[in-house]
């Protein structure tokens, strides 16, 4: 079993050593799936989503989106000149009552209609929008989607080498739900608190007050109810994001001030 495993883990070691990066603010990550497959993979999703959703026709809305997007992306390459910046950015608006927004690998960014009830002025669309372009520069998708399949993995190996009660069913399942808790969640945890750092940033040197994030997030906090224990969520808490924010805050004013300011109305 080892011989016929070696040259397969021995190739596993490789991939890791290989795809160990920094992100934009310089944290290690490991994303080992090609850039170019990312970018596929996110076009597919988003041609569906067009697919299966309404697609919101209202100028106004439209307008306002494509402004704050146009500008946000824009600060987001001088900000993150290294970067990997699609060439091309697609912003769509769906008619969707839900208060969200999203971006994907390959330069998709959606936007609900929901979200411009919460988000109230474009600085706090801004705030938004700059998170989900940081989740892109950051390459998130690339590392969950890598992690996913490291977890995956090791369940296989501890599949094939244990024996007895180990091996059952049942604790097959509680290996995955341990998983899940100690590595995936909290690791989507750091990257939510990545890209609110780098949508803060971004959205100051776009010229959208950054302060307007910490008004945006408890807005959310009002239209969402309660949420889950932030232990078993893949979000910060409301309240812990906007620690967060603040404690950034200074440094994104710093920028903000030098900034020309954003103009985008609906």
């Amino acid at each position: 079993m080892w011989r016929r495993l070696l040259p397969l883990l021995t190739l596993l070691a490789t991939l890791l050593l290989a795809g160990c990066e920094k992100t934009p603010t310089g944290r290690s990550q490991l994303a080992l799936v090609p850039e170019g497959l990312m970018a596929e993979m996110g076009g597919e999703a988003f041609a569906e989503m067009r697919r299966q959703q309404p697609i919101a026709r209202d100028p106004a809305a439209n307008r306002l989106v494509q402004c704050v997007a146009r500008l946000v992306v824009k600060a987001a390459e001088a900000r993150y000149p290294d970067a990997g910046m699609p060439e091309e950015w697609e912003v769509v608006v769906f008619d969707n009552p839900s208060p969200n927004a999203f971006a994907l690998p390959g330069g998709r960014i959606g936007v609900h209609t929901g979200l411009l009830r919460v988000a109230e002025t474009p600085a706090q669309l801004a705030a938004v929008i700059g998170h989900e372009v940081g989740h892109v520069l950051a390459d998130h998708g690339n590392e969950r989607f890598t992690q996913q399949l490291g977890i995956k993995a090791v369940l296989l190996l501890v599949g094939l080498f244990s024996e007895g009660e180990l091996a059952t069913e049942a604790a097959m399942r509680a290996l995955g739900i341990g998983a899940r808790l100690g590595i995936a969640l909290p690791f989507s945890r750091a990257h939510e608190e990545e890209a609110d750092q780098m949508g803060l940033a971004i959205m100051a040197g776009a010229g959208f007050d950054p302060r307007q994030s910490v008004a945006l997030w408890r807005n959310m906090a009002e239209a969402g109810g309660s949420q889950p224990p932030e232990f078993l969520s893949t979000h910060p808490a409301h309240g812990s994001r906007i620690e967060a924010l603040q404690r950034d805050m200074e440094d994104a004013l710093s920028v903000f001030r030098d900034a020309p300011p954003a103009s985008c109305a609906g």
